[in-house]
């Protein structure tokens, strides 16, 4: 996809009309807001184009230098280097112009459920959020557990997480999905290998203002908190149930010993549920074209496989295979499959474009 230089000026322009308005320190609250959010993220885009831009101006200088006998060599040795580079510059500029998810620089709410395999797939379901955990970490991105649902080996029968920090859903959101493992269950005494899986759900988190809730279309419920799964299961009735009338949707948090955190905690589960429905519901004309895509955010399609014998991760998706398991599951080697599921995504939207 080439973009003319009259695109390019428009937006430097666009750019340069944001800069003066934020500057000119006469916009306050909603409006300050609003073109803070424009500038961000216009910003990138902007950067590469001026960058394409200033190789292109050098590009016609370096071809007039053609024409002088004493500038022709080091003109042309220019030309070559600029012949590579230009073409990325060009492509970065396309990838940065692609139509971009609203939700991409959200938080996200991280869930995920143990599958089928019993114990031995909530002892994964554990070691799947620790993965993310670690990642967030590297990322500098801050992890809050919502509420988790283990059993007596330490496993998670199910966990739900809050992850806040830059661009968080751009970078989980292909992570939806069923993740399977292969190894030999610390409960398996004949050495035999097991395959097992967990469940990923990876949901932008709204604002308030994105999903207003109604009172009256709530049903909440106050009980005992029970069973091995709280963190602070204790005698008091603490526990919390919502049920969004209109939805039919579900949220339990009964983590704190605090009802009203816990009531506040499932407010927030409860609201980024709603906000994802919303989304699949909006985005469902354009299903058959997202299936295309690597992010169909299909939560029943298999994506991954850890092979614990073999030492291996392959994502299905991309068939993609890295034989570095315990780096992805100290989070640092997720870096590597994050990445190429972003690249694949663009590659293949960029596709769509040029058809």
């Amino acid at each position: 996809m080439t973009i003319s230089d009259a695109r390019l000026a428009q937006i430097g322009a666009r750019f340069a009309q944001l800069e003066a308005r934020l500057a000119s320190g006469t916009l306050e609250g909603g409006e300050f807001v609003a073109a803070s959010r424009d500038y961000a993220e216009l910003e990138p885009v902007a950067r590469a184009a001026a960058a394409v831009s200033a190789m292109r101006v050098e590009q016609a200088d370096l071809s007039a230098m053609q024409d002088d006998p004493e500038m022709r060599a080091l003109a042309e040795e220019e030309l070559t280097r600029l012949r590579e580079d230009l073409p990325e510059a060009e492509r970065a500029l396309s990838i940065a112009m692609l139509p971009r998810d609203v939700a991409d620089s959200r938080p996200a709410m991280l869930e995920i459920r143990a599958g089928t395999g019993g114990d031995e797939a909530a002892l994964f379901a554990a070691d799947l959020y620790r993965m993310y955990e670690r990642f967030a970490g590297e990322m500098g991105w801050r992890v809050e557990m919502i509420s988790v649902n283990a059993n007596e080996l330490g496993g998670f029968k199910e966990v739900v997480a809050n992850i806040a920090g830059q661009g968080v859903f751009a970078k989980l959101k292909f992570e939806s999905g069923v993740h399977r493992v292969q190894r030999v269950p610390v409960t398996e005494s004949g050495g035999r290998i097991h395959t097992s899986a967990a469940t990923v759900a990876v949901l932008p988190e709204p604002d308030e203002v994105d999903v207003q809730l109604d009172d009256k279309d709530i049903k909440i419920d106050i009980y005992r908190a029970s069973g091995a799964g709280g963190q602070h299961v204790n005698t008091t009735d603490s526990a919390v149930r919502l049920t969004h009338l209109p939805t039919g949707i579900v949220v339990i948090c009964q983590d704190e010993r605090s009802q009203h955190k816990n009531k506040a905690k499932a407010m927030q589960v409860l609201r980024t549920r709603i906000y994802d429905q919303r989304r699949a519901e909006a985005q469902g004309a354009e299903a058959e074209a997202r299936k295309a895509m690597v992010g169909s955010g299909d939560r029943s399609e298999r994506i991954r496989t850890y092979n614990f014998p073999q030492g291996r991760v392959t994502d299905h998706r991309i068939n993609l295979t890295l034989h570095r398991l315990p780096e992805v599951l100290e989070g640092p080697g997720l870096t590597e499959l994050v990445d190429a599921l972003i690249a694949e995504d663009q590659a293949k939207r960029l596709a769509a474009i040029g058809e």
